[in-house]
Parts: structure tokens; C-alpha cells; sequence
């Protein structure tokens, strides 16, 4: 169960990332549960979509508490922003990162307990909800992924995505941090963020509204809309049962990391004679 949820692949580049327990005290006392079981069952929780009380922690040898706990830490520490920076670091080595172009939009889900960062979803009766906000690249790998209340306007979270991405490394050359092209629906069409965009160095196409049809974009915008399915196939992201705005992200960072672990290992596989 294990090594199925936390794959080899995965594990490498998150154990050294993951921050160093402090030390007990001699004598008497549990043995500190191993962190790749936790990581595990924090997985398999996000893929199965399960609540934290009927999280079947004993198939990978921890207590629901302990799990609970252990990513309650990690998720404060940053944890899981290293790793999905680290997985795009190891893409950009291996060219399985297409800056020529990216696509942003977002998602709405319902939050059934609703918390911070909700708010009525104009799209689904006025229930409370929040929204998945993604920046992928032209191949569908996610750059960023930052979530809102679901009544905040889409265009209100694009510099937020811009500005919280860090560069990547690749194998020679300046870290990049920022694609060549930015495409998005008519939701972003704003005169101020057009010349935002291409302030920073970025060309940009975003439809007119009432000028032309968001169809016209299809042929670019179509990988977002996959990637946005990615990451709601992880079951803990099609509704939110979380009252903490960070844990939220937190699920919605760790699908990313899924996508990308998935795609390093596919192009990995590939290169395997």
C-alpha cells in the first residue's frame, strides 16, 4: 500500500524536503510513525476522496490523529509548494516544460462546511463554494494553483498566479519564470491587465467580449480544460470539506504534484531504452 500511494519516484524528491522532527526525549514513549506511510495515506486520501475520520490509516500502519497531525505541519511549513516546485525543476531539466505558451482559468466546487475563502457560487445557486485557479503550460503541467472564494472574478487571481510562481531551474541558463504567451477566456479581458501582462514581457491573447467567440481559443484553451479535470479526478477536490483556507490548497497543491509526478515519470519511462 505504500509504495503504491507513494511511489519510489515521488518519495525521492520528497523526503529530503520534508522538514526534521524534533528530537524526543530517551526513553519510554511510541516510535515516530514513518513519514513515507503518512505521506501515503495523505495520498491516497486526495486521489480516494475519503473524510479524515474514514481514512483507512491502518492499511498503511498509522493513526488517523498522526496522519492528521503530520500534514497539518508539513502544510504550514510549505511543504507541499517545495515539492511541486521541485517535480517542475526536474521537468524543466528534462524538456517536459513548453513556455511558449500558458493557459490560466478555473474551476468551481462546493464547500460543504463552508470556511474561509468561500462564497456564493454564481453558477450553482448562490451555495457557498470556492475555485481552483490554475496556470498550466501548453502541454497541460500546472505552473501554479491558488484558490478563492467562488464569487471572486477569475481576472482578480491572474497577477496573484504571475506573482506567486517561482522561476525554474533547468540545466544551464536563467531560471525561467514566465511563459511567452498567455492565453485566457473573456473573463480576463480587461483593458489594465492586457497592458499588465505585456509589461512583464508576456504576449498575450484573451477573446473580446462581444467582439469575437471564446471558440476561437479552442485549440489552445482546450489543454487547461484538462488539466482542470486532473486535478478534480482527485477525488478530495471535486467538493470541499475543509474550513481551513490552507488546507484546501494544500489538496489542491498536492494534486498538482500528482500531475507532474506522473508526467516526469511518463517522459522518464520514454527515455528508458
Amino acid at each position: 500500500m505504500i509504495q503504491t500511494w507513494a511511489p519510489d519516484d515521488l518519495w525521492t524528491v520528497a523526503q529530503p524536503l520534508i522538514p526534521v522532527a524534533a528530537k524526543r526525549p530517551q526513553g519510554g514513549g511510541k516510535r515516530r510513525a514513518d513519514d513515507r506511510a503518512v505521506l501515503a495515506a495523505i495520498v491516497y486520501m486526495v486521489q480516494a476522496g475519503c473524510s479524515w475520520r474514514k481514512l483507512p490509516a491502518v492499511f498503511f500502519g498509522v493513526s488517523r490523529p498522526t496522519v492528521h497531525r503530520r500534514f497539518t505541519e508539513w502544510t504550514k511549513h510549505g511543504l507541499w509548494e517545495r515539492i511541486h516546485h521541485e517535480l517542475l525543476h526536474r521537468l524543466q531539466v528534462a524538456g517536459g516544460i513548453d513556455w511558449s505558451r500558458a493557459i490560466v482559468d478555473s474551476i468551481s466546487v462546493r464547500a460543504l462546511k463552508r470556511g474561509t475563502l468561500t462564497g456564493p457560487n454564481p453558477v450553482d445557486r448562490g451555495k457557498p463554494g470556492s475555485k481552483i485557479h490554475v496556470l498550466c503550460d501548453r502541454r497541460g503541467i500546472p505552473l501554479q494553483v491558488l484558490i478563492s472564494a467562488a464569487n471572486t472574478p477569475d481576472a482578480q487571481l491572474l497577477f496573484p498566479l504571475l506573482d506567486a510562481f517561482t522561476p525554474v531551474r533547468g540545466r544551464r541558463g536563467r531560471p525561467r519564470h514566465r511563459p511567452e504567451k498567455l492565453h485566457a477566456d473573456k473573463a480576463y479581458d480587461h483593458k489594465a491587465i492586457r497592458a499588465e501582462v505585456q509589461r512583464r514581457g508576456i504576449r498575450v491573447r484573451i477573446a473580446r467580449k462581444g467582439v469575437e467567440s471564446s471558440e476561437r481559443l479552442g485549440r489552445h484553451r482546450w489543454i487547461v480544460e484538462s488539466c482542470l479535470s486532473w486535478f478534480t479526478n482527485n477525488r478530495r477536490l471535486a467538493r470541499r470539506y475543509e474550513r481551513k483556507a490552507e488546507h484546501f490548497q494544500a489538496f489542491a497543491d498536492l494534486a498538482a504534484i500528482l500531475i507532474c509526478q506522473r508526467r516526469l515519470a511518463k517522459i522518464t519511462n520514454s527515455d528508458t531504452p
